[in-house]
Parts: C-alpha cells; structure tokens; sequence
C-alpha cells in the first residue's frame, strides 16, 4: 500500500512569554474548538506547522488524524493525486485505486503547507473541497463526502498574490 501513514498529533511542547507570542496563542485558542478552515502565515522557519498541530490538539478531538502536504514540495501532478487520490486505471500506471490525504484525513485535520505555490486548477478543487465538504478522486465522478479541517500555511504574502493574479481571492477569503 503505498497511502501516507497518517499520524496523531501530539500537543507540541511550545515555551515563550513574548507578547507577540502569547498573542498567536490567544489567537489559537479562539481558533481551534471551530471547525472553520485556518491560515497561518509566517516566514520560513517560524514554525507554522507546530501551529497547525496546537489547532488540531486543541480542537474537537485530538485523537483524530492530522495528515500533512507540503504543496511546494512536489511537483504539480503529483500534488493533485496526493490529495484527491485516483481510481484503478485513470492513467498509465494507475494499476490500483489510491486514497487521498482529503479522504485519509476525514474526522481530523490537513495541513496543506507553502499554499502560495498551489497551482490555479488544483486552488480550483481546494475551493470547491473548502465549500462542498466533498472530493473527487482523479479518474471518477463519483463525489466522496468529507468531514476534514483545513489548515493552510505561507510564507508568502497572499494579498499580493492574489492582486498579481496568482492565488484566487475567493479561496483566500474561505
């Protein structure tokens, strides 16, 4: 089976007493019990995913899967696979279904990291997941109903992304 192993998230051990700091904790803790979709931006090195894994330790059950993806970190096609996954024969080398990460990650969260770099269509199906709380695997137009928080992170300023044409405003306001 070639599926990402899916992880449970551990409550990450986080010190600080820095004003900005204890005010990105306060932030989190008003985050996490919803179930709404979260952006964490930040530059490199930051730690935006220890973010992302406080929100999911602290929402609705800790115990549920947190799976990640860095989306800059793959290339185009493969990110739309690892994510929607594919029937049994939808391409050459397709030889058996794949879930994806959406599906892998229903009743927990996903953490999609380095969302600036999604390209157009794929930020297309991310809109659509964020509103329909469904997936469709590459290969079928059978829709999966999901139950997944979304979590995102950037370094990248998104605002000018979007005023340049390149991440869709709809999405970024989801």
């Amino acid at each position: 089976d070639s599926n990402p192993a899916m992880f449970r998230a551990s409550e990450p051990r986080v010190v600080g007493r820095a004003p900005a700091f204890l005010h990105v904790l306060r932030q989190l803790d008003r985050v996490a019990p919803t179930d709404h979709p979260a952006l964490i931006c930040g530059p490199t090195g930051s730690g935006k995913e220890i973010i992302a894994q406080l929100i999911h330790y602290r929402g609705r059950d800790p115990q549920a899967p947190f799976l990640d993806l860095n989306c800059g970190a793959l290339p185009e096609n493969l990110v739309e696979a690892e994510l929607f996954g594919y029937a049994k024969g939808a391409f050459t080398g397709a030889i058996a279904q794949r879930i994806g990460r959406f599906e892998l990650a229903s009743q927990g969260t996903i953490f999609l990291d380095e969302i600036g770099t999604m390209p157009m269509h794929l930020q297309t199906k991310l809109l659509r997941v964020l509103q329909e709380q469904e997936v469709e695997r590459i290969g079928s137009n059978r829709p999966i109903k999901l139950d997944v928080r979304v979590i995102s992170a950037t370094n990248q300023n998104l605002e000018e992304e979007v005023k340049g044409g390149n991440f869709r405003d709809d999405l970024f306001y989801r």
